[in-house]
């Protein structure tokens, strides 16, 4: 029986990934990472690379391992990546970098029915990041999984155009998207056309998903990286939007007939360093434990207000340093068995 079957966002929580900072580090400045991550910061020099200072690591390890007790306690299987050394270079015959963190298994690994695929991810830096759960891949592909990668990108620099207008700065050479682009609606697959995912991307997902799924490549929506602290499924027919980035004439036509609930101002929960590496709105990166329960910040006592006023209880918790490692719940975990069978929700 295979270990991976995933549906969609919001089925009843059986497996997850949960990913870890340990050796967590930002790459060194090389036109992939600042263009896709830190273009805003106007030149190269200003990113700032190098690891994470300690207390950032310590504390959300702690978090994280809160987190893992919490969904053991709710019968989920909880599994980890192994520990790697981010600071080993990676080279190609173009480009030469260091590597990123483990942190967040929901960028390089997409789960789709019965299977894993490896995503073309669009930083140099996390060209290797599947080797942090290639145990857990050989398992999940023993236990009868499917279990596919993406062709491997060149990322070379005239991928990249970080003078191009915010979502536009990956060029349309060759696919490249993070699995953090895609949210999974049973036989429909929103895809994020961004700065981390480019048409060409959502193209090759079609090819390899076939007549079964539907992508739908999303423009306009965000033009930054990731879709899951812009639109935010939490059951059949319910979805939580960002009143920033969402608008009628942006939102997916196949959600149309789905109840939005507008996510309320959020707390600003502050970050390490200059700049954060994402924006208040990851407190909206919530991550659903089954039709009825998600786990949220416990900081944003306002967003768990509207979600229990619609029905939907929280489980809180708390990762002190997600504005400055760039991930919330969401981002720091990856489903990889959820409960249920393939469905079409159109409403």
């Amino acid at each position: 029986m295979s270990l991976v079957s995933v549906h969609n966002e919001w089925d009843p929580l059986e497996e997850i990934i949960v990913g870890t900072t340990v050796g967590a580090r930002v790459p060194v400045a090389d036109r992939s990472v600042y263009t896709v991550e830190y273009a805003e910061y106007g030149t190269q020099d200003k990113v700032p690379s190098g690891p994470y200072p300690d207390r950032v690591i310590k504390e959300t390890e702690e978090e994280l391992e809160t987190l893992c007790e919490e969904l053991r306690g709710l019968g989920v299987t909880v599994r980890r990546p192994q520990e790697r050394d981010n600071s080993a270079l990676i080279r190609t015959p173009d480009w030469e970098t260091d590597g990123f963190h483990d942190y967040c298994p929901r960028d390089g690994l997409l789960t789709v029915g019965e299977t894993v695929i490896e995503t073309p991810m669009a930083l140099r830096a996390r060209f290797l990041e599947s080797l942090a759960y290639k145990d857990l891949l050989i398992e999940y592909f023993s236990s009868g999984s499917k279990w596919i990668s993406a062709p491997k990108p060149r990322l070379a620099d005239a991928m990249y155009e970080p003078t191009a207008p915010a979502g536009e700065r990956l060029r349309e050479i060759e696919p490249v998207f993070d699995a953090a682009n895609v949210l999974r609606f049973g036989t429909d697959l929103l895809y994020l056309v961004s700065d981390s995912g480019n048409a060409m991307g959502a193209k090759w997902l079609q090819s390899a998903v076939g007549d079964t799924y539907t992508v739908h490549p999303c423009r306009g929506l965000y033009a930054s990286t990731h879709v899951d602290s812009t639109i935010v499924p939490l059951q059949p027919g319910l979805v939580l939007v960002n009143p920033e980035r969402v608008n009628d004439d942006n939102f997916p036509e196949f959600l149309r007939g789905w109840k939005q609930v507008v996510c309320p101002e959020l707390v600003d929960i502050g970050f390490v360093g200059d700049q954060p590496h994402c924006s208040v709105w990851i407190g909206m990166n919530l991550l659903v434990v089954r039709p009825g329960l998600v786990i949220v910040d416990r900081r944003q006592t306002e967003l768990m207000r509207v979600l229990e006023s619609n029905g939907v209880d929280v489980l809180p918790l708390q990762l002190t340093h997600s504005r400055t490692l760039g991930g919330g719940f969401h981002c720091a975990t990856l489903d990889v068995r959820r409960s249920g069978t393939l469905e079409t929700y159109r409403f």
